[in-house]
C-alpha cells in the first residue's frame, strides 16, 4: 500500500515539476550544456595543427579525441544509474563542474600527455552532460510535447557541426588554441547557475514516507568500476586497433581478451548487486533491448557520413575542408526538422512503425550512394545527406521518446543512458570496422602498404588513380552502413513490440 502511495506521489510531483511556467530557463541551461558537449570535438579538431605545433606529440594526438570518447562512453551507464538514485540535478551539476575543471586544466596543459589526461577529465564530466540532459528533457515535457525539446537539442548538434570548425579555426588562428577550452567556462557557469536556480525535481520515492519505511540507497561502486574497466579496454582495442598496432598483434588480442574477462566479472558483480549499474531488466524488456540494438546500429552507420564523407568530398570532388564540411551539414540541417515533426507521424501510426519507415528510407539512401557518378557534383552527395538526415530524424527520435515513455521516472535515467551507451559503442565499432574496410580497399587498389592515414597529405593534389581508389573505398563503407541500417531494421521487426507499452502516467500527461 505504501509503495503504491509512494509511486503515486512521485508521479504527481513529477507532473508538477514539468509545469510550463519556469521551464524556459531550464531548457536554456540544457541547450547550453549540450552545446558544451557538442562543440567539444568539432572545435578541437580544427586546432590540432596549432596544438601539435605548440606541444608536440604528433604521434599520439588522436588520443585527444579517443580519450574523451572513452571517458564519455564508459561513464554513461554510471551517471544514468546515479541520476535515478540521487536525482538528475546533483548529477548534472557535478558533471558540469567536472567538465569545466577539465576544460581549465586543458587550457593549462604543458605537453601533449597532460592535455590528453585532462581531456579524459573533460570526458568524465561529458558523460553526465550527454546522458542527464536527455533524461531531464524527458522529465520536463509530457509525451506529446517531447519532440519540441528533442528538436531543440538536435539543433544544438546541427549548429555545432557547422559552426564548431569555423570557431576553432578562428580561435586557434587569431587568438590562442587554449581559448578553445577557456571559452567553455562562461557558458558552463551560466548553465550551472540556471540549473541550480530554476530546476526543481520531484521528491525521490525512496525518501518519502516514515523513516522506518524508507529504502536505503546503495551505490554499486564495484559494478561501476568493473563497467569502466571493461569499457576502457574494449574501446581502446577498437579505437587503436589497426592504427597503433595490427589487429592480430599481441596488444590488440590482449585488450580484447582482457575486456572479455572483465565482462564476465562485471556480469557476476551486477547479478549480486542490490542496485546494479546496468540492471538485468534493461535486456529482459523487449522494447528497451530492441531500441538499444537499433541505436547501436545507428552509431555504426553514422561513421560513414561523419568520418568518410569529408574525405570523399576532398579527394573525389576536389573540395576544400570548409566546403566538404558543408556537404555533411546538409544532414545535420534536415535531421532536427524531421525530428520536430515526427510526433505527427508516431502519434498516428506508433513509435515502431515510424522508426521502421525512417530506417528503411535511410537504408535506401545509403544504398544509393555507390551509384553516384564519378566524380560527380557536390550537390549530389549533399542531396543524399539531406535525405539521410530526414530519414534518421524519423528513426532516432521516436525510439528515444518511445522507450523513455515505457519506464517510470525512477528508471528513466538508466534507460536513457543505456540507449546512448549503445550508440556510442556502435560508433567505436563502426570506426574500427569501416576503417579496416576502407584501408583494405585502398591497399588492393594502390598497394599493400597504403591506407587512409598515409594518404591524408595527398588529398589536395589527388590524381585520378587515387580519386578512383578513395571513391571505391567510400562506396564500400556506405554499403557497410547500409548493412548496419538493415540490422537496425531487423532488430525493430523481430524484437520490438508493435505497440510500445507506454505507461499510463505518460498517456495522462
Amino acid at each position: 500500500m505504501e509503495a503504491g502511495v509512494s509511486r503515486t506521489t512521485t508521479r504527481q510531483t513529477a507532473a508538477a515539476a514539468t509545469a510550463p511556467r519556469g521551464r524556459g530557463p531550464v531548457v536554456a541551461a540544457l541547450m547550453l550544456g549540450m552545446a558544451l558537449a557538442a562543440l567539444d570535438g568539432t572545435v578541437v579538431s580544427t586546432a590540432v595543427p596549432q596544438i601539435v605545433g605548440d606541444l608536440g606529440g604528433l604521434s599520439v594526438f588522436s588520443w585527444l579525441f579517443s580519450g574523451y570518447l572513452l571517458a564519455v562512453t564508459v561513464t554513461l551507464p554510471v551517471y544514468g544509474k546515479l541520476s535515478d538514485t540521487f536525482g538528475r540535478k546533483p548529477v548534472l551539476i557535478a558533471g558540469t563542474i567536472l567538465f569545466l575543471v577539465g576544460s581549465l586544466l586543458c587550457a593549462a596543459a604543458w605537453n601533449m600527455g597532460s592535455l590528453i589526461a585532462f581531456r579524459v577529465v573533460q570526458g568524465l564530466g561529458g558523460g553526465a552532460l550527454q546522458g542527464t540532459i536527455q533524461t531531464i528533457a524527458a522529465d520536463l515535457y509530457p509525451l506529446k510535447e517531447r519532440p519540441k525539446i528533442q528538436a531543440k537539442l538536435s539543433s544544438v548538434w546541427a549548429t555545432a557541426s557547422v559552426a564548431g570548425p569555423a570557431a576553432g579555426g578562428l580561435l586557434a588562428g587569431y587568438a590562442d588554441w587554449r581559448w578553445i577550452f577557456l571559452i567553455n567556462l562562461p557558458v558552463g557557469l551560466l548553465a550551472l547557475w540556471l540549473i541550480a536556480r530554476h530546476l526543481v525535481e520531484p521528491h525521490r520515492a525512496a525518501q518519502e514516507g516514515p523513516v522506518e519505511g524508507r529504502r536505503k540507497v546503495s551505490v554499486d561502486w564495484a559494478g561501476a568500476l568493473a563497467i569502466f574497466a571493461t569499457g576502457t579496454l574494449l574501446l581502446t582495442a577498437l579505437v587503436q586497433g589497426g592504427i597503433a598496432w595490427p589487429w592480430l598483434s599481441a596488444p590488440s588480442l590482449g585488450l580484447f581478451g582482457g575486456a572479455l574477462a572483465l565482462a564476465g566479472v562485471t556480469v557476476l558483480i551486477e547479478r549480486r548487486a542490490a542496485e546494479p549499474i546496468i540492471p538485468g531488466w534493461i535486456w529482459r524488456r523487449r522494447t528497451i533491448s530492441a531500441v538499444n540494438l537499433a541505436m547501436g546500429a545507428l552509431g555504426l552507420l553514422m561513421v560513414a557520413p561523419t568520418v568518410f564523407l569529408p574525405t570523399y568530398a576532398q579527394a573525389v570532388l576536389g573540395l576544400g575542408p570548409i566546403a566538404a564540411g558543408f556537404v555533411l551539414s546538409a544532414m545535420t540541417l534536415s535531421w532536427p526538422i524531421s525530428a520536430a515533426f515526427s510526433n505527427r507521424v508516431y502519434n498516428r501510426i506508433g513509435f515502431r512503425l515510424t522508426a521502421v519507415i525512417g530506417i528503411t528510407l535511410a537504408l535506401l539512401v545509403l544504398l544509393a550512394f555507390p551509384f553516384l557518378p564519378f566524380p560527380g557534383e557536390p550537390w549530389q552527395p549533399a542531396l543524399l545527406m539531406l535525405l539521410l538526415g530526414g530519414a534518421l530524424g524519423l528513426f532516432q527520435l521516436p525510439l528515444i521518446v518511445g522507450v523513455q515513455s515505457t519506464v517510470p521516472y525512477e528508471e528513466r535515467g538508466t534507460t536513457t543512458a543505456s540507449v546512448l551507451f549503445c550508440r556510442q559503442v556502435g560508433q567505436s565499432v563502426g570506426a574500427a570496422l569501416f576503417g579496416a574496410l576502407a584501408n583494405g580497399v585502398l591497399a588492393a587498389r594502390l598497394g599493400a602498404d597504403t591506407d587512409l592515414d598515409s594518404l591524408a597529405h595527398a588529398l589536395d593534389n589527388a590524381d585520378d588513380t587515387l580519386r578512383h581508389a578513395v571513391d571505391a573505398a567510400v562506396d564500400y563503407v556506405y554499403l557497410g552502413a547500409a548493412a548496419a541500417a538493415a540490422l537496425a531494421l531487423l532488430a525493430l521487426l523481430t524484437l520490438a513490440p508493435r505497440r510500445f507499452p507506454v505507461l499510463k502516467e505518460h498517456k495522462e500527461q
